[in-house]
């Protein structure tokens, strides 16, 4: 508990002094206007409260990531906590804060239009064809893991059940990607928000009163996963995968741009942004203490299970447990209504980049429509394919946690060159490091793991180590040239 209180104190002393010092490198000006005033649509560049932008931003970017990840997560041992910590606040709120004020900055770009400003025309149209496949594909899962679980709770679990709750909620991403932001996003992601934190805080009370007895720091940082789930798994690349929006997510740069078209000003950015992501390193390390407990102090025989255990099922029987009746309701609303909001937001994010690539004004619905029936209708059978093979599912979703740093990677890279680009000293590394690292990481893990090429897993932090010297000479040979072209122009 130790290590884990530890972690807690460190991350929100990242948001006070590396967060501030982040948004000094960025440097906001709050007399400028931002896209919610200058691009005004009523649709989806829509000026909103801060406090539920903030709200909005966290719902949208946590998912069932700082959740289900930080319980998978976990299994390794204490090594989880060092990487949520440093990930969320080296990695991914930068990640997050800069995309989304770049977005700010470009009149509420995408972020393949991000992509293309500052890697090249033609990496924008590898990220076009990316990031509309991966929300395409976050739409399609995101339906299917909580029709299960509602098709056991309020029927009988058959497929019949669980069919009528892919058609409720995929009715509902229909309508929540077609109305203004501000008639059902803005209006119950914020409850939905509540929740998710109100669950977190009552289970960080929760161990406190117990205080289990959980590993420490000093137990060692190897993998110390029981003899399911994770054991003889390498540390590196594994766990920088499996948790991945605890820490670091390319989905969440999909995500910034749709919030940055309705924030009021770029002061706003820090807490918004950065501070969303480190909230939710602040959930993900709850989890990721809640299921030490589960699986390292006897907790899957206290509350009924094993640790052959999925993670929904963790979720849902520690907070019965642990909370009572409350426990369940909020479980619910963690396990099921999380993946919904990502969904519905991915497929909007899926339309907005089709309509910015396009030129394609949002104002009727008429135009909304043209993009979204092929984008639902490309969902439905991702769907379909999922609901109809099971191993396809599967595999699928293995690839998804793979994609979805990889995403991150391409985000990192442009906000590097945006930082290079201002000449501003060596405060350019605030993005290399990261992305050199997350380069290592995405690059390493499709070799060794057995979704990849399936290398032997000794290769793997000599391959790391190789892919992240190579991307820094790379780095700072492309800034050689870069300053000579400028200085040639000038």
């Amino acid at each position: 508990m130790v290590s884990f209180l530890l972690s807690i104190l460190a991350l929100v002393l990242g948001y006070l002094l590396y967060g501030a010092f982040v948004e000094r490198v960025f440097g906001p000006d709050p007399a400028r206007k931002t896209p919610a005033l200058t691009r005004a649509d009523g649709v989806d560049y829509v000026q909103m409260p801060s406090w539920k932008v903030f709200m909005i931003q966290f719902l949208n970017i946590a998912g069932t990531g700082p959740i289900f990840g930080a319980i998978m997560g976990a299994k390794f041992g204490p090594a989880a906590y060092l990487w949520i910590v440093f990930g969320c606040i080296f990695a991914g709120a930068v990640h997050d804060y800069l995309s989304g004020m770049l977005s700010v900055r470009h009149d509420g770009a995408g972020l393949p239009q991000l992509v293309g400003t500052y890697l090249g025309r033609g990496t924008r149209n590898v990220m076009l064809v990316f990031s509309i496949l991966l929300l395409l594909l976050v739409g399609a899962v995101f339906v299917y893991s909580p029709a299960i679980i509602l098709g056991g709770l309020a029927g009988d679990g058959s497929a019949k059940s669980m069919m009528l709750w892919v058609v409720v909620i995929f009715a509902y991403y229909i309508i929540a990607t077609m109305l203004p932001v501000d008639k059902i996003i803005g209006k119950i992601y914020p409850l939905f928000a509540f929740s998710l934190l109100f669950m977190a805080v009552s289970l960080f009370v929760g161990l406190l009163v117990r205080w289990p007895s959980i590993p420490e720091f000093w137990d060692g940082i190897g993998n110390m996963g029981p003899s399911v789930g994770v054991k003889g798994q390498p540390i590196f690349p594994c766990l920088f995968i499996t948790i991945a929006c605890g820490a670091i997510s390319g989905f969440h740069a999909t995500q910034s741009p749709m919030m940055a078209r309705c924030i009021k000003s770029e002061k706003m950015g820090r807490p918004i942004f950065y501070g969303a992501m480190i909230t939710e390193g602040l959930v993900a390390l709850v989890w990721a203490a809640v299921s030490s407990y589960f699986f390292f102090d006897g907790g899957a025989a206290q509350v009924g299970s094993d640790l052959t255990a999925a993670a929904p099922t963790v979720v849902t029987k520690v907070s019965r447990a642990w909370l009572g009746v409350l426990g369940g309701i909020l479980a619910v609303l963690g396990v099921v209504a999380a993946p919904i909001t990502s969904g519905d937001t991915a497929l909007r994010s899926a339309r907005l980049i089709i309509a910015e690539t396009l030129k394609y004004d949002q104002r009727s619905i008429g135009s909304r429509l043209a993009i979204s029936v092929p984008v639902f209708l490309v969902t439905a059978l991702l769907l379909w394919f999922n609901i109809s093979d099971q191993d396809g599912f599967n595999t699928i979703w293995r690839y998804f946690g793979w994609a979805n740093q990889t995403l991150a990677v391409f985000t990192l890279w442009t906000i590097t060159v945006f930082l290079s680009r201002r000449r501003a000293g060596l405060r350019y590394l605030v993005g290399l490091v990261p992305a050199a690292f997350m380069t290592a990481v995405c690059l390493t893990f499709i070799l060794v793991d057995k979704v990849g090429i399936g290398l032997d897993v000794w290769y793997a932090p000599w391959i790391g180590i190789v892919t992240f010297l190579v991307s820094l000479l790379l780095f700072f040979a492309w800034r050689r040239r870069d300053i000579s072209v400028e200085q040639s122009k000038n």
